[in-house]
C-alpha cells in the first residue's frame, strides 16, 4: 500500500469500521455551549473541559447571560483548562459581541467565527462542522501527528495538514472521519510510545520513520 489514494481508502474503511458512531467528545447543547467548550479546550484535554463546563453553564449558558458576568468569576471558574485570564476575557469579550452583533446567536460562517475574541481557524471549523454540519476538516495536533505518521502530509503546522487532508478524503467524510482520526490516535496510536501490538494501522501505512518509533 504505497499510494497516498491507497492510504486515504484504508484509513476511511478502517476508521469506520472502528467507529462507525462518533460522539462529539465535549459536552455541550447548542452551538454557543458548544463553542465555549471547544475554546476552553485549547491546551487542555476534553475530559478536564467536561469536568468544567458543568459549573460554567450553571452560571451562565447563554451569551446574554454570559456578558452580564464578571470576568474574574468566569475566570475562577474555568482555572482548571489552564490559560484561564485569557480564556475568561474571550468568552466574556465574544458573549458581547453575540449580543450586540448577532442577537445572542453564534454566527454560521468562518470569517464571522474567526473575527470573535479567542476563535481561531480550528475552533470555527469544529463549530462548524459539528454545530452546523458545514464540510470541514479541524486539524488539532493528533490529526496532524497522525496523518504525518502516516506519510499522507509533509506539512510543517496544521493549516498545511488541513490542506493535504482536504485533497485526500472526500468531503463527505470530512466531519465523521476527523473525529475518528482523534479516537484512534488517543486509542490506539499516542504521541509518546506508540505500541506495536496495538497502532496497527501504523503498522500498516506508517512511514519509515514512524515504524522505527513503535516500540
Amino acid at each position: 500500500m504505497s499510494t497516498k489514494k491507497e492510504k486515504s481508502k484504508y484509513i476511511i474503511e478502517t476508521l469506520e469500521a472502528l467507529y462507525p458512531e462518533t460522539p462529539i467528545p465535549l459536552d455541550h447543547k447548542d452551538p454557543y455551549t458548544l463553542l465555549v467548550a471547544v475554546l476552553l479546550s485549547a491546551q487542555c484535554t476534553d475530559a478536564r473541559v467536561n469536568t468544567v463546563t458543568p459549573s460554567l453553564f450553571a452560571l451562565a449558558d447563554n451569551p446574554f447571560e454570559m456578558a452580564a458576568q464578571p470576568v474574574e468569576k468566569i475566570q475562577q471558574i474555568i482555572r482548571p483548562c489552564g490559560l484561564s485570564p485569557k480564556k475568561a476575557a474571550a468568552i466574556s469579550q465574544l458573549s458581547q459581541i453575540l449580543v450586540e452583533k448577532y442577537n445572542g446567536e453564534v454566527p454560521q460562517s468562518f470569517a464571522a467565527l474567526e473575527e470573535l475574541p479567542g476563535v481561531g481557524h480550528k475552533t470555527a471549523s469544529v463549530v462548524m462542522s459539528q454545530a452546523f454540519g458545514f464540510a470541514a476538516f479541524p486539524v488539532d495536533t493528533h490529526i496532524h501527528r497522525l496523518l504525518t505518521r502516516w506519510g499522507l502530509t509533509s506539512g510543517k503546522n496544521v493549516e498545511q495538514t488541513e490542506r493535504d487532508a482536504k485533497k485526500l478524503f472526500p468531503e463527505a467524510s470530512w466531519n465523521k472521519l476527523h473525529l475518528q482520526i482523534i479516537f484512534y490516535g488517543r486509542e490506539y496510536s499516542p504521541a509518546r510510545s506508540p505500541k506495536r501490538e496495538k497502532d496497527f494501522i501504523t503498522q500498516q501505512i506508517g512511514t519509515a520513520k514512524a515504524l522505527k518509533e513503535l516500540c
